[in-house]
């Protein structure tokens, strides 16, 4: 989907409703012909919305963004109270 938006005019934004027809279209056109279908979305509610559309296989995280929230979680257990918080997960990744 990242690089979909990006190719379609909406870079980080996979959620716009062209992105969002092609890649219904594509699932669709996929499946039509007998072949599994994946997809990345890391976001539940991208998520459940592919699966309904008929994805096989759904990647629901990325190694990096893994690896990212296990190191702020083990930094917030070391930092003093009312220290700044991390920075918010990514919407893209």
């Amino acid at each position: 989907p990242a690089d979909l938006s990006t190719g379609r005019g909406y870079a980080g934004d996979a959620g716009q409703v062209e992105v969002q027809d092609c890649i219904r279209r594509t699932i669709a056109a996929t499946r039509a012909q007998g072949k599994a279908c994946g997809i990345l979305a890391p976001r539940e509610e991208d998520a459940r919305r592919y699966a309904a559309w008929g994805c096989s296989f759904i990647a629901v995280a990325i190694d990096i963004s893994l690896l990212r929230q296990a190191a702020q979680a083990n930094l917030a257990r070391y930092r003093a109270s009312g220290e700044t918080a991390p920075a918010p997960a990514s919407r893209t990744y």
